[in-house]
């Protein structure tokens, strides 16, 4: 039996993609199953075999290879949004975990390369199908010579800023809707 590791140890160690390709939503949730036992360390593409060593060293177990299951090691990857073929139909905007996609409704939308963690979320939701992955040493991003993605620890800051901002937007529009049905039930004036 491996000892008790706390959960924040083994989320330092995770690349903070929030890709999900690991089975869970997010970094956090897929290290809190790691600690408590109810997922292997080999789930994580984006991190690959670097991070299953460093997980395994401190977990004092053995590294075991990538569950292909979850997908395959690949070079760092960014998306990238063929302006040209954007409708702004701002489908991208929600899924991307770390608002690395800028644009507005109706307006082009595009990708500030150096936030971008090249988790794929935002590839599925588009109807134009313009959003493609691409390496990213090979693209001409806004920041010339950029050849790893954004520290961790920002990708953490920047996810948790994009869940509270959601959820606040959500808790407003609950409240919002609540008011509107409680307005609609009542009782026409006699």
């Amino acid at each position: 039996m491996r000892p008790a590791i706390d959960a924040d140890l083994i989320d330092a160690l995770l690349p903070q993609t929030q890709c999900e390709r690991c089975g869970f939503p997010g970094c956090r949730p897929y290290a809190e199953a790691i600690a408590t036992g109810h997922a292997p360390i080999n789930q994580c593409p984006p991190g690959g075999a670097a991070t299953i060593a460093k997980l395994a060293a401190l977990l004092q177990t053995d590294a075991i290879p990538l569950n292909p299951a979850h997908g395959a090691e690949t070079p760092q990857q960014v998306a990238l949004i063929d302006e040209a073929r954007c409708i702004g139909c701002a489908k991208c905007l929600p899924p991307c975990p770390v608002d690395a996609i800028i644009g507005a409704p109706r307006y082009m939308h595009t990708v500030i390369t150096a936030v971008c963690t090249g988790c794929e979320l935002c590839i599925a939701p588009c109807p134009a199908d313009c959003i493609t992955m691409v390496a990213l040493e090979t693209t001409d991003t806004d920041a010339p010579g950029l050849t790893s993605g954004p520290d961790p620890k920002d990708n953490r800051s920047r996810y948790r800023a994009h869940n509270q901002r959601t959820a606040s937007r959500a808790a407003k529009r609950a409240t919002l809707l609540d008011e509107r049905k409680r307005l609609a039930t009542r009782p026409a004036p006699t």
